[in-house]
């Protein structure tokens, strides 16, 4: 596979491919290709009377050993949430719509304790057109919420607006995830995982 290029589902480790749902929509199964390295995927996934065509949900354990795996210490969770659907043209009434589901997921799954590092729900909306005050509206979002004054981590709401066919792309400062739907660009090697920025978030 030369570089840059998008693994298809020939390219995948069988017991990746094996585990991963395909998507009629030819665009959103490869972005799926992309994810499968670090998510767990689903397809038609439906919360809150709410549809998506792609789920993805990634967990990351930091754990410290002393001497033997048994003695671990400072245990920190972290996990990604990512929702993405086509929507033809987006709107920022929309987009505040889903910030506020976001705050609803994050108060569902979150278990607020010292272990817990953060969180980020990702809203991805795929597009035929890039509204001026959509990509305004996107491009200067941020929206990170401590929790417990971050003695008990925090959680951020993602945005990202994506249209395909005119390769662009729009994402609020932390949404890491922009890059496995930016199919024209270049990523990490599959084996890294495309969303190794927020794992190295994690880590550090």
């Amino acid at each position: 596979m030369s570089e840059g290029e998008v693994p298809t589902a020939d390219d995948l480790p069988a017991e990746i491919s094996e585990a991963a749902p395909e998507w009629a929509d030819e665009y959103l199964d490869r972005v799926a290709h992309r994810l499968v390295y670090s998510y767990d995927l689903e397809k038609d996934y439906r919360h809150g009377g709410e549809r998506w065509d792609l789920y993805g949900e990634m967990r990351v354990v930091n754990q410290k050993q002393f001497f033997h795996p048994a003695l671990s210490y400072a245990d920190h969770e972290a996990e990604e949430y990512v929702f993405a659907r086509r929507e033809s043209r987006p709107t920022v009434a929309e987009l505040d719509r889903l910030v506020d589901l976001g705050h609803e997921i994050a108060d569902e799954r979150i278990v607020a304790d010292e272990e817990h590092f953060g969180t980020d729900v990702s809203f991805v909306l795929v597009a035929d057109e890039l509204p001026d005050d959509v990509r305004e509206y996107v491009s200067g979002f941020r929206d990170r919420t401590l929790l417990k004054f971050g003695y008990y981590g925090h959680y951020d709401v993602n945005l990202v607006v994506v249209v395909p066919d005119a390769e662009e792309c729009v994402a609020s400062e932390a949404a890491d995830v922009a890059e496995a739907f930016t199919l024209w660009d270049d990523v990490s090697e599959p084996e890294d995982g495309v969303l190794s920025r927020f794992a190295k978030r994690f880590w550090r």
